[in-house]
This record gives structure tokens, sequence and C-alpha cells, in this order.
């Protein structure tokens, strides 16, 4: 168990504190970020909206951000809620630290965990992350960018358009532009965060060298890691967790409705009124009477016309009369 435990790697030492830290701490960190979101005291760009969650997720990226937005112009939104929520993360990351660090010194190392364990740990890898997470992100972004404009170049060779005719197609261009660039940008990455998570663990072997070895046996020390994770008084921890929550609750719903858009209070909109029921019946009554109507009406129209024409023709007939008249009075000597 001994030289197991000496056969530790730092990269397996890193991953068994980094990964249960991240995930210790996540849940409490996203209840802040849901908060601040719904203030409208920050806005995200979408684009790098997973490297923003990598980052907060992260223990040791409190003093890395500063670098990475200010010093190298990567700009992962506005808003005061972004240092404020990082702000927040310290004393979060702080107990998750020392949750997991104590556990992990009592089960795989064999060591007893020293007093301010979580605050020492956390300094240690936040100054480590401050000085390597901006190196990281400037060699991927920079590797990224090459790799992108070399597929583009060898996508587009001369030889290509020979054997394709007008080139490659579009959807097979982007998916080989893709491959390129990704496996490129990806190994990279990789292998630049095992780097890191190395880093992390030879600094929680230096902390571990300088502490105690555990005298217990093995099942003294499960019981007394288990015990870790009991308060002393459940019922005002539980209380506590419950009043918290209630209170961010609360404080959600109070501060969403002023922070979210309502359409009706800038546009107004026509009023409408309600069609009647149809009924029909009704309606057959109603086109009835307007069929009377205008039948009666086309009755009248037509006698008028009838009128009209007798009128004319009598006059023609008077006139007819006239000139037969006069006619006939010339014709007499």
């Amino acid at each position: 168990m001994a030289d197991e435990r000496e056969s530790l790697s730092p990269v397996k030492i890193g991953l068994g504190v980094l990964w249960p830290v991240c995930w210790t701490g996540l849940p409490i960190k996203l209840v802040f970020a849901v908060l601040i979101l719904a203030m409208g005291m920050a806005q995200f760009e979408g684009r790098l909206g997973i490297a923003f969650l990598m980052l907060l997720t992260s223990p040791v990226t409190v003093f890395a951000v500063p670098t990475i937005t200010m010093g190298l112009e990567s700009h992962l939104g506005e808003g005061v809620g972004i240092p404020l929520l990082f702000l927040i993360s310290i004393p979060i990351d702080i107990w998750a630290f020392g949750v997991v660090g104590r556990t992990f010194f009592l089960e795989n190392l064999r060591k007893e965990p020293p007093d301010g364990l979580g605050l020492t740990l956390w300094w240690k890898s936040a100054l480590a992350g401050a000085l390597f997470l901006p190196m990281l992100w400037f060699t991927v972004s920079t590797v990224t960018e090459t790799a992108i404009s070399t597929s583009r170049s060898l996508v587009e060779m001369e030889s290509l358009r020979h054997v394709f005719g007008t080139g490659l197609p579009v959807a097979e261009r982007i998916s080989i532009e893709l491959a390129l660039w990704g496996t490129v940008a990806s190994v990279v990455l990789i292998a630049l965060l095992l780097i890191g998570v190395s880093l992390i663990g030879w600094i929680i072997r230096g902390t571990a060298e300088a502490a105690q070895p555990a005298t217990e046996n093995y099942q003294r020390l499960i019981t007394r890691w288990d015990l870790m994770r009991v308060p002393a008084d459940q019922g005002l921890m539980l209380t506590a967790v419950t009043g918290a929550g209630v209170v961010l609750s609360l404080l959600f719903w109070a501060v969403l409705p002023v922070t979210t858009t309502h359409p009706h209070e800038c546009c107004k909109k026509p009023d409408v009124k309600a069609q009647p029921m149809f009924k029909p019946l009704d309606t057959l009554n109603k086109n009835e009477q307007q069929i009377a109507q205008m039948t009666a009406q086309l009755a009248m129209l037509e006698q008028q016309k009838a009128e009209a024409e007798s009128e004319k023709d009598k006059g023609k007939r008077k006139a007819q009369t006239g000139k037969d008249a006069a006619s006939s009075a010339v014709k007499k000597p």
C-alpha cells in the first residue's frame, strides 16, 4: 500500500483532487450565476459560453481570468457580475478544496490533513493557474488560428482542383477543414491540460510530504472521512441550507420580472372584439329578408324604368302628331 501511494503520478493526484473539487463547488456557483443573470448584471458572448463555463468550473481560474480578459483581449462578456461571480467563487473553492483534500489525504495518501488545508491548496493552485492558464489560452488560440489557415490552404491546393475539376464540394471541404484543424487543436489542448493537471498534482504532493503520516488502520481512517461529512449540528445545518435556498429563490423571482422584457408595455395591441356565435337560423332569416328587400327594390326600379319609357313614348307620339298637323297645314292652298 505504501509503495502504491508513493507511485501515484502527479496527473492522478491532480485529477483525484481537481475533478471532485470542480463538481463539489459547481452547483453552488451556478446558483449565483443564474441569480446574476436574472439581475441583468452580466452579459456573456454566446461563442465563448463553453469557455466561460469551463473557467467558472475550475477552482484555479480566479486570478487567471483578469489576465485572459485584459491581457489577451479575450472578452467573455460585459457587466460587473462577471468579476463578482469569480469573487463569490473564492470561498466556495476554498471550502471544496478543504472537503476533498482532507478525504484524499486520508484515503489515498495516508497523511494527516493539516489545518487550513483548503486555503493552502487553493492559493497555491490559483497562483499556478494564474501563470499557466493564460499561456494555455494563448497557445491554443494561436495553434487553432494557424491550423485553420493551414487546412484552408491544403483544401485549395491546385492538385485537388485537377482531381475534382472545379475543386472540392462544399460539404466535403468543410468536413476536411474541421477534421484537420479540430484534431490539431484538440491534441494541443489535451496535452496542455495534462501538463496543468500534473502541475497541480506536484503542488498537492509537496503539501502532502510536509504533513504527518496517519497512524490509524484503514478501518479507522474510513470512519474518520465518513464522519467528516456529517455536521456536528445537523438540525442547524439543514435549517441554514433551507433558509439560504428560500432566500435565493425569493430574490430570484423578485428581480426576474424587472429585467424580463414585456412586449405589451411598449407595443399596445389593437382591441379585438370577440366574434358573435354563429346562428344558422338567424343567418337564413336575415338572408331571406335581404333577398325580399332586394327583390322589392328591383321591382320598383323596373316599374320606374317602365314608367319612364312610357312617358318617353307619349312625348314622341305628341311630337309626331304636331309634325303631321304642321305638314298638313302647309299642303292646303
